[in-house]
């Protein structure tokens, strides 16, 4: 099949590599407002560069893969539907909810699949502990506790732009807590602090939060985040039933390091970026959605999807800002 990739920055680069050595995907179209980036793009990992997105919407691809700036998501999406060419986009649906929902109201009834980016549904240990949970191996769950900490802040435009922590960063334990467990978040309760960048706390953010999660059927979530983990990039998982307890990311490249005498683990070199630790989430991703294009399977990931873990990023803002818990109810607007 043939793919185009709309945005060819870090995330989009990273996916032309990864479709350039899919078996299904047989060339790429590429494009984006930066020419060399799309350019440098083709130069490593081939395809044709086109000057606009109507260009690449009109070079007969079968799919388009959507990794442009979120203030284009939108547009994007709904042009791809449009031209019923399946849409992969990265996450978020849009800046804000509000435009999220405007995308739903636009797509709903529509034939045209779409895909949202949350590729920890890919990764070999997420999909083995909601096998786990769907199975009834931990028995009614009580607990689950979802990490994800940053070896070091981005930079300060990005910061500027992304929405806050819990739109960019938590968002992720949101959606993962909601797939592995099966279950709706109702109310959340947030906290967060600056102990480090100054810019972050200039914007408006912070650079490490916690939240606690509420779900549908009593069991307890608990989210922990930060910009800062200097060892590096940690994303973990527990979940813990009344029959059993089950853990995702414990590996020899786990950045912690025991005090305990005599122990070894882990043992390897820590994971210090995200591509690292899902290198083959993204590849199992983006093979999904060539079986989506294909008309093989339906959309692993949703617009709906999208925008629940949407809603419980914005309750956890609310509540940070407010000092108060906030039900999932308060901030929905669809």
């Amino acid at each position: 099949m043939r793919i185009g990739i709309l945005g060819l920055g870090r995330i989009g680069a990273f996916h032309a590599e990864t479709l350039s050595g899919l078996d299904a995907v047989e060339s790429l179209v590429l494009t984006d407002p930066f020419t060399d980036a799309a350019k440098s793009a083709a130069e490593r990992f081939g395809g044709e560069v086109v000057d606009s997105p109507e260009a690449l919407l009109a070079a007969g691809v079968d799919g388009i893969v959507v990794a442009a700036a979120t203030d284009a998501h939108p547009g994007l999406i709904l042009a791809g539907v449009e031209a019923g060419i399946p849409v992969f986009c990265e996450k978020p649906v849009a800046k804000t909810m509000a435009e999220g929902v405007q995308v739903l109201k636009a797509v709903e009834g529509t034939d045209v699949p779409i895909q949202i980016g949350y590729n920890r549904r890919f990764d070999a240990g997420f999909v083995a502990a909601r096998a786990a949970v769907q199975a009834g191996e931990l028995g009614k769950l009580h607990t689950v506790r979802s990490t994800t900490l940053d070896p070091a802040p981005p930079p300060a435009g990005y910061i500027a732009a992304s929405g806050g922590i819990f739109r960019d960063c938590s968002v992720h334990d949101f959606d993962i807590i909601r797939w592995v467990t099966g279950r709706e978040v109702v109310e959340v309760y947030a906290v967060g602090g600056n102990r480090g960048a100054d810019y972050i706390k200039e914007a408006g953010d912070a650079d490490t939060t916690g939240a606690i999660l509420t779900l549908d059927d009593g069991t307890i979530a608990v989210v922990s985040n930060s910009r800062h983990n200097a060892r590096g990039y940690d994303v973990r998982m527990e979940i813990h039933g009344f029959t059993d307890s089950i853990a995702v990311g414990l590996d020899d490249k786990l950045p912690l390091r025991s005090v305990e005498p005599g122990v070894t683990f882990p043992a390897g070199t820590p994971h210090d970026f995200f591509m690292d630790r899902f290198t083959e989430a993204y590849r199992a991703e983006l093979t999904a959605f060539t079986e989506v294009v294909a008309g093989t399977r339906p959309s692993p990931c949703t617009v709906a999807d999208a925008l629940e873990a949407g809603w419980i990023a914005d309750a956890c803002t609310l509540s940070l800002h407010e000092h108060r818990p906030v039900t999932i109810a308060e901030v929905r607007t669809a």
